[in-house]
């Protein structure tokens, strides 16, 4: 298992599906996955320190673990199978309960856990970006510093 960051949420064109750009803490490996527009709504609210009036899923979730007294000590992405990636939500105590990785980093920004991706979805999934290509990369960072929860909407058909 590997630390990863979250660089942040886009929207893939053309297919206008949203993506949470994860970094390999020590590498110089990145991660995409594709998620759904919810959750790169409440990936972005909470990276940008959004606080809704009322509590989103994620919030409440974050919530009702605090009035329990129980912590998630770990987001971990165990592994990607037939495209779609899997991931475990480890508590204080060792129990492990399934989640989608969208749910899970989520939770895991409003609650300060620490998020691993396993080597083997690294291996498989994983995108190195040489430094010449940093530039790049912080060009999309100032994407998302430009880029507001509002744009992750989803989008109706014209009638």
């Amino acid at each position: 298992m590997r630390a990863v960051d979250v660089v942040g949420v886009r929207v893939e064109m053309p297919s206008n599906q949203p993506i949470v750009l994860l970094r390999e803490v020590d590498g110089e490996r990145y991660l995409p996955i594709w998620i759904g527009a919810v959750e790169a709504t409440a990936i972005a609210f909470a990276q940008q320190g959004v606080v809704p009036a009322r509590p989103l899923t994620h919030d409440l979730f974050r919530d009702v673990l605090t009035a329990l007294g129980r912590t998630v000590s770990q987001v971990r992405i165990t592994e990607l199978t037939d495209g779609v990636f899997y991931a475990l939500l480890v508590f204080d105590d060792g129990v492990e309960v399934s989640a989608r990785p969208s749910d899970a980093i989520a939770l895991a920004l409003r609650t300060g856990t620490t998020i691993y991706a396993s080597d083997e979805v690294l291996v498989e999934a994983g995108i190195e970006v040489p430094d010449e290509q940093e530039d790049e990369v912080e060009k999309f960072r100032e994407f998302l510093d430009q880029i507001s929860p509002d744009d992750f909407d989803e989008q109706q058909p014209n009638s």
